[in-house]
């Protein structure tokens, strides 16, 4: 039975990670290919993450209601609503402004539904669902590197358009999926109270979070807005400006990778090399991380990830050949892949039942917000200044949130102790 959730919710994140590549790790070669230049690529990706940071909040606070809108509806919505735009794009032929408009609203819902099925996971489990989230994130991520390995040349062979095939393949295959995974009765029929009381587990070896671990910090539960949701949890929301920092040079070194790989004397080969070695290192990490969760503090792994976010793209000040690119970005195994499930954990631990799809949904706005801020000052900084002025620029945001995250998550843990003492 552990088996068996475990697989489908796999499912569900491998049929997200491929499209995720074919969206967005391959958007602008789908752009570039279909007429748009540099300039209109950034600003409807930078539209894109700031209608996703926006949007997140929002429906997550729908969801939160606990009303006809659930984790599983709205992931179902997201899944048809790429399928549609994916088959729009494939008709539209060289209607720029129509694929403008369809393309950013098939990046920003495909983004947006990420956080919500972190909490799809977390909401089974509490059901009683036994699922084991780091080996199902990992191999998303697995299938996020084997996709990137093959489409180059399938895009070279079919041209780009063989990406929206790709789209709608998979997002047919994950509504099937989605549709499908439904609750059992005596899973269904478990009451909030039930599903949060002493104990959430994840088991297979997994995870174990008791609340005499680590205690909900906050008031309660707030089903308002985003200025009650800071008053209970303001620990948490100055660290989610230390996320916007982490992410700010995480997505520095993903958006200018190439200009970074070129003024070290590689290439697009060596570009695929870098893109497969950070995402294929996430697996092991992620598999693994539910163990180490049981002896240390997301928290203190939130810390741990954030200090690895600064040394990666600190390595690249001072990097001279591909070998210190290599070396880079192989610090994805204590960065991003340490910190996705680490902050999914903390927020399920520190967060009231009602409030967690909107904590999940503020973590993955932190994110695109640092992502947005990168798109809209990186390439200004690398055209008037120069690689390295970029990534000392990068190095320094992402310290500052180093310091930020440790004041926030210490003062929490402290906060926690207190409440146990209690």
């Amino acid at each position: 039975m552990k088996s068996f959730w475990t697989t489908r919710y796999t499912l569900i994140n491998v049929t997200y990670f491929v499209a995720f590549c074919t969206i967005h790790a391959m958007a602008a070669v789908y752009l570039l290919d279909k007429g748009f230049n540099n300039t209109e690529i950034g600003i409807l990706l930078a539209l894109a993450n700031i209608l996703s940071a926006v949007f997140q909040p929002l429906i997550a606070s729908v969801i939160d209601r606990q009303g006809y809108l659930t984790n599983r509806r709205f992931i179902l919505i997201a899944v048809t609503v790429i399928m549609v735009g994916s088959l729009i794009l494939m008709l539209s032929w060289n209607n720029k402004p129509l694929s403008f408009a369809v393309y950013v609203l098939i990046y920003m819902i495909q983004f947006a539904y990420m956080p919500v099925m972190t909490a799809l996971c977390f909401e089974y489990q509490k059901a009683g669902c036994n699922i084991y989230y780091g080996l199902a994130r990992g191999l998303g991520s697995a299938s996020f590197a084997v996709t990137s390995f093959f489409v180059g040349r399938a895009i070279e062979k079919s041209g780009v358009n063989i990406l929206l095939i790709i789209n709608v393949i998979t997002m047919i295959l994950s509504a099937v999926i989605v549709f499908t995974f439904k609750k059992p009765d005596e899973c269904a029929k478990k009451t909030v109270s039930e599903s949060s009381g002493d104990e959430m587990s994840e088991t297979a070896g997994d995870l174990e979070i008791k609340t005499g671990q680590e205690k909900v910090v906050g008031t309660g539960k707030t089903q308002g807005g985003i200025k009650d949701f800071a008053k209970s949890y303001p620990m948490f929301v100055l660290f989610l400006v230390g996320t916007v920092c982490f992410y700010f040079a995480h997505n520095m070194i993903n958006d200018f990778m190439i200009q970074i790989i070129k003024s070290l004397g590689g290439g697009e080969t060596e570009l695929g090399y870098s893109n497969f070695l950070q995402a294929i290192l996430e697996l092991p990490v992620m598999a693994v991380i539910g163990f180490f969760l049981k002896k240390i503090s997301s928290g203190k792994m939130l810390i741990f990830s954030g200090f690895a976010f600064f040394v990666k793209i600190l390595i690249l000040v001072f990097a001279t050949n591909m070998a210190m690119m290599y070396l880079s970005q192989s610090f994805q195994l204590f960065a991003y892949a340490v910190f996705i499930p680490a902050a999914a954990y903390y927020v399920s631990s520190h967060m009231s039942e009602n409030d967690q799809v909107k904590g999940q949904a503020f973590v993955t706005s932190a994110i695109t917000l640092g992502g947005v801020f990168s798109n809209l000052i990186s390439g200004v900084i690398l055209d008037n200044a120069g690689i390295r002025e970029m990534l000392i620029t990068g190095s320094a945001v992402c310290f500052i949130g180093v310091v930020i995250a440790f004041i926030a998550l210490s003062r929490s843990e402290k906060a926690d102790k207190a409440l146990q003492k209690a």
